[in-house]
């Protein structure tokens, strides 16, 4: 039996995903979130492409501060990509905490959600 949690948040994902798709102008910015680390990539739905990715696995400090960097690092892989409008597909997550910061981070950098 799958874990009540995951289950919910998948369905919130699925949702979301009905609604949100990313394109070769305005790709989505996918956010994971495990317990330790948060993955970001910028993808275009249209063909099946990652663009650009980013994880706080390397990161050192808190969580969030990590997270916020992992925007930032993502926004400047954007704008060498020439990308500088995105979707933001949150993966079922709440907006907030390291989410929010993840956001937060991205538009410090340069991108527009």
């Amino acid at each position: 039996m799958k874990n009540v949690k995951i289950a919910k948040r998948e369905r919130r994902h699925v949702k979301i995903r009905t609604r949100v798709a990313g394109t070769a102008e305005k790709p989505r910015l996918s956010v994971f979130k495990s317990n330790l680390y948060i993955y970001a990539q910028l993808i275009n739905d249209d063909a099946s492409v990652t663009i650009a990715a980013a994880s706080s696995a390397k990161e050192k400090g808190a969580k969030a501060i990590a997270a916020t960097k992992v925007g930032e690092v993502l926004a400047k892989a954007a704008l060498a990509k020439g990308v500088k409008k995105v979707v933001f597909d949150r993966g079922g997550f709440k907006y907030t905490g390291r989410v929010k910061a993840l956001a937060d981070g991205a538009r410090k950098g340069g991108l527009e959600f």
